[in-house]
């Protein structure tokens, strides 16, 4: 069995998780330790209902699937827009470039779907009938386009979320608000035995082999030099004993 070192930092932290969570078992504590260890951080990506490793793991396999982020181009029309420095939130007709602004109008989202239905640059069709389709944002910087005043039409070259569909002046911008809305922390402790969710399939793969018993064996002869984890190692001891 390779001798598993516990360093005194990660020690110092598992100390405190136990004093705690006193009724925390052996496996709790061992993906505690682990979870320090190899500073992970798991999160769960809401929209596919998966937990992933981390932030890191998750954006790189959204962006090389083409999952992230799309590009797509917006119109801005001159002259007055229903926008100004006080707007929040903008509708836009991609078709023309029209836009209706949260504190502009009554009812931007019902403008937006009238006006795309009327619109005569818009020929796309579904089942004979005109598409509303539209773009929404709540991107500073996709509003300010749209308060500028301009002598010509210009078209510019923005990104769409592929997660909300809200369109954003940078991938950055994208990215900032998929790790805001779509994400939620979980402590590696809770993902083994949670049903709700799945688990990333590396994610689950490093898991199993790390909860491989001479790993845990390993983390117990580890917890073992340390006199301040006897009570807790008498407890999971104590418990085998009754599970047995």
């Amino acid at each position: 069995m390779v001798a598993l070192v516990i360093t005194e930092s990660i020690k110092d932290e598992l100390d405190m998780f136990l004093q705690k969570n006193k009724k925390a078992d052996l496996i709790t504590a061992y993906l505690f330790f682990l979870e320090k260890k190899f500073q992970m951080r798991p999160v769960l990506y809401i929209r596919e209902k998966t937990i992933y490793q981390s932030e890191a793991d998750l954006l790189k396999k959204l962006e090389a699937q083409g999952k992230l982020w799309r590009e797509t181009e917006i119109k801005i029309q001159t002259g007055p827009q229903g926008v100004n420095e006080l707007t929040k939130k903008v509708y836009i007709c991609p078709f023309t470039g029209k836009v209706f602004g949260d504190n502009t109008h009554p009812n931007p989202q019902d403008a937006i779907y009238d006006w795309v239905s009327r619109c005569p640059e818009n020929t796309e069709r579904s089942g004979g009938l005109k598409v509303k389709r539209f773009f929404v944002s709540e991107d500073p910087e996709i509003i300010k386009n749209y308060i500028i005043k301009r002598k010509d039409p210009i078209t510019k070259i923005v990104f769409s979320s592929a997660a909300t569909g809200k369109l954003f002046n940078s991938k950055q911008a994208v990215i900032e608000d998929f790790l805001k809305s779509q994400l939620k922390p979980t402590p590696l402790a809770e993902v083994p035995n949670q049903n709700k969710f799945q688990i990333e399939e590396e994610f689950l793969a490093f898991i199993q082999k790390q909860l491989e018993e001479s790993k845990i064996s390993a983390f117990v002869e580890a917890l073992s030099q340390f006199e301040e984890f006897n009570p807790y190692l008498d407890q999971w001891l104590e418990e085998d004993k009754e599970e047995g």
